[in-house]
């Protein structure tokens, strides 16, 4: 079946004082569902028209070139989205436990190293994008992406992502992006990382 807008799971207006509820709204209500819309206008009538978006972006390069942009950048950004509304909560914040603390201990050294590696990602981000920790199927890694482009293109599990388009944080947050990316961290919701994690493909690919 096509695509269709998630509900958030929490209030607009509960992220705040971190991010706003008119940022929210907006963010939710209009950007994505334009994403929504977008990617099945272009995929109607086409054999991937009722695939899960999981993989219409694995087959990206099978794609007519004529619509193979627009799926990129729409459903792109639906998977982005809705895995960005998931891993935030009213009750965020906090470091992560178990075994997503020692795998991230183990690999970047401390969860402040991760914080710091994830923000420089998305500062240094030109234009529009996201900041990601993935698991690649070797382990965990931090990298950013341009416009909407997903992890999942390049068969990577995403776990955490911060979007850094300006309409993610620029009615607060203004140009001060390191700003917004920092105190990002007290939305994050690390039970839903945790979960992701446990659920990803650790086969090499």
């Amino acid at each position: 079946m096509p695509f269709e807008l998630p509900p958030l799971p929490y209030d607009y207006a509960a992220l705040e004082p971190h991010i706003d509820e008119q940022t929210m709204r907006l963010h939710h209500d209009k950007h994505h569902q334009a994403y929504v819309d977008n990617a099945n206008k272009a995929l109607a009538g086409t054999e991937w028209e009722d695939s899960s978006v999981e993989s219409v972006l694995a087959e990206l390069d099978a794609m007519p070139e004529e619509i193979r942009t627009t799926v990129r950048n729409n459903a792109g950004g639906h998977a982005n989205h809705t895995l960005f509304w998931e891993i935030m909560s009213p009750d965020g914040g906090g470091e992560p436990e178990g075994e997503l603390k020692a795998a991230i201990d183990g690999v970047f050294g401390s969860v402040d190293e991760l914080k710091a590696l994830v923000n420089d990602g998305g500062v240094k981000r030109f234009g529009s994008g996201w900041t990601w920790l993935v698991h690649d199927g070797t382990g965990l890694a931090v990298y950013s992406t341009p416009n909407q482009d997903s992890p999942l293109i390049q068969s990577d599990e995403p776990l955490l992502g911060i979007d850094v388009w300006e309409h993610a944080y620029y009615l607060k947050y203004q140009n001060r992006r390191p700003e917004y990316l920092e105190i990002w961290w007290n939305c994050v919701h690390w039970a839903e990382v945790a979960r992701r994690f446990e659920g990803a493909d650790k086969r090499p690919r």
